[in-house]
């Protein structure tokens, strides 16, 4: 199960993070991600991050004012820090789990909307 939260009402400019705590099976050894969906629109790759954190992918729309990170000390937890925040950031954001390749295991999302 994969559980989304932090999203929100923003400024153009500002900031939010959101995080994805994933449970009931042993995420400490998936790759993580995030997406995002606007209504009418394909879901779009935002960011990912692999097991141990050692490695990370963004989209280019969002690199250099994204930052994926995961702690697995405990349970998994998935984080994804947006800054510099604009209109078209505007979208539903769900959290992923990768399992041989394919994102297999999706949270329900939290939406984030950012006012221009």
């Amino acid at each position: 199960q994969l559980v989304e939260s932090g999203g929100g009402l923003v400024q153009a400019g500002g900031s939010l993070r959101l995080s994805c705590v994933a449970s009931g099976r042993t995420f400490s050894t998936y790759d993580m991600g995030w997406f995002r969906q606007t209504p009418g629109k394909e879901r779009e790759f935002i960011a990912s991050i692999n097991y141990n954190g050692g490695s990370t992918w963004y989209a280019d729309s969002v690199k250099g004012r994204f930052t994926i990170s995961r702690d697995n000390a405990e349970s998994t937890v998935a984080y994804l820090q947006m800054n510099s925040l604009k209109f078209e950031d505007t979208a539903r954001y769900y959290c992923a789990a990768n399992e041989y390749g394919t994102w297999s295991y999706w949270g329900q999302g939290t939406q984030v909307t950012v006012s221009s």
